[in-house]
């Protein structure tokens, strides 16, 4: 048996693996974009057969399509999603416009599971055609840029959970540290004193108000323009398609999908999408400044802070015996660069649209959900194996609190900033503590200074003295 089938498109004859469920146009586009050697994400591709899956129940319900075709298409789609057959979806993530090469390789795939299913031979599109009968009432340019959306939306439940996880996890560091006095610093340089758990917690709230935002922006993805075909018109389409096939995708998908109010704006326009990349930026933002603070409260161990210690993970060096380095802080900062650097990609995409379509989706989609999968992964890993095995030296952080300079702050309200100034220079010149210092001076009486520099009294609102 020869090792390939002809196929004819409306350019010609084209020669496809005998072996590939894809045809003619995902041959072209294998031949026409070898760009990366990356392939469309998996959330991609089972969006895109969720909605072909919707679109062919929708269609069969109207009367567009046979019964007996759209089964077999639903069931070549079931097999799908199940897990079979995915390395047939084969275009290069850098394809065709508007994603036309990667939308084709999904209809062709279908089309010849469905032959099958039909007991007829791969290629014999007079069963079921790509554009006829999977492709029915669609395009590519209400199809992809809804499949991006719903990738996305099935790509936030797990990083919602990998999220909460991690939010968790500083919540519970912030509640078994509170008691940990230490010095607070501001500008890298000493300042008044905090508590462990403080910092930990502020963490935790920042990274909780980023979650927010991921989830608003989600809820802006839930809104397709499902029915547009090509231009928003809903050309070619039955009047009740529209509704049908998201009723059809909401059930299939348990997600809370809604129509677009204006599928023309829902075609030219990436904003939900531009959104949620911007979410992600915000919560890989937080996290690099999170990372480079555990970095240097964990630095040393003997010649910097190493006010906490991090699980180690691996050996640090190739030559330093005994060096161990924070390599999970480290992986954690190069994954949240890359998800902001893709939300440069997907905003430069994203204004490029014009008139009716934005052709940059491909790009859009790739970057998207790469920055969804690896931040979700770097998440779990970053709970799991680093902020969750966080130690911290209570006496090196009690250490520092009591030699910070910042404590004289605490004196202002009374002994005024003047004199609370002069005490922090001599404590500094002479290597005597603060506490002393105002003692000899007689500037407050033990009992006072007691109560104004306890550990607990300088995390919060001063206490009041009584005359």
């Amino acid at each position: 048996m020869p090792d390939y089938r002809l196929e004819k498109d409306s350019l010609g004859d084209v020669r496809v693996p005998a072996a590939a469920y894809y045809g003619a146009q995902t041959q072209r586009a294998i031949e026409n974009y070898p760009i990366s050697g990356l392939r469309a994400p998996r959330a991609l591709v089972l969006a895109c057969v969720y909605i072909k899956k919707a679109a062919a129940l929708a269609n069969r319900d109207v009367g567009d399509l046979d019964p007996i075709l759209a089964a077999a298409i639903a069931a070549a789609a079931d097999m799908v999603l199940a897990g079979q057959h995915l390395d047939q979806f084969v275009v290069d993530v850098f394809n065709s416009g508007a994603g036309t090469s990667f939308h084709m390789n999904v209809n062709e795939v279908l089309a010849n599971i469905a032959i099958e299913i039909l007991d007829g031979p791969r290629g014999d599109y007079k069963r079921v055609n790509p554009n006829d009968h999977v492709n029915c009432g669609q395009s590519t340019n209400d199809v992809i840029p809804a499949a991006i959306r719903l990738a996305a939306l099935l790509l936030l439940r797990e990083l919602g959970s990998a999220l909460e996880r991690l939010i968790s996890a500083f919540r519970h560091k912030a509640e078994a540290f509170d008691g940990i006095l230490k010095a607070g610093r501001t500008h890298l340089q000493d300042a008044v004193p905090i508590r462990l758990g403080q910092e930990f917690g502020a963490y935790a709230s920042a990274l909780a108000k980023a979650a927010k935002a991921i989830q608003a922006a989600g809820n802006e993805c839930a809104e397709l323009g499902l029915g547009g075909s090509a231009t928003g018109t809903g050309l070619n389409t039955h009047p009740d398609y529209a509704a049908r096939v998201l009723a059809h995708l909401a059930t299939l998908t348990n997600l809370p999908l809604r129509p677009a109010p204006d599928r023309f704006e829902a075609m030219q326009s990436e904003g939900p999408v531009v959104q949620l990349s911007s979410a992600l930026r915000l919560v890989a933002l937080e996290l690099i400044r999170i990372a480079n603070d555990l970095r240097l409260l964990s630095s040393g161990p003997t010649t910097g802070l190493a006010e906490i210690l991090l699980p180690s993970a691996q050996p640090g060096s190739s030559i330093m015996p005994g060096k161990v380095n924070p390599s999970i802080p480290e992986m954690l900062n190069m994954v949240c660069f890359a998800v902001v650097g893709n939300d440069l990609t997907i905003a430069m995409a994203a204004q490029a649209g014009q008139l009716e379509l934005n052709v940059m989706l491909p790009v859009i989609g790739y970057k998207l959900l790469d920055s969804m999968k690896i931040l979700t992964n770097a998440m779990k890993v970053f709970a799991e194996r680093c902020v969750a095995g966080i130690e911290a030296d209570a006496g090196r952080c009690l250490h520092y609190a009591d030699r910070t300079m910042g404590l004289a702050t605490a004196l202002n309200p009374y002994i005024g900033y003047a004199a609370a100034a002069q005490v922090a220079k001599e404590s500094l010149a002479t290597g005597r503590s603060i506490r002393d210092i105002v003692l000899e001076k007689g500037l407050l009486t033990a009992d006072e200074l007691g109560r104004i520099l306890d550990p607990r009294a300088m995390t919060e609102p001063r206490p009041k003295i009584k005359n």
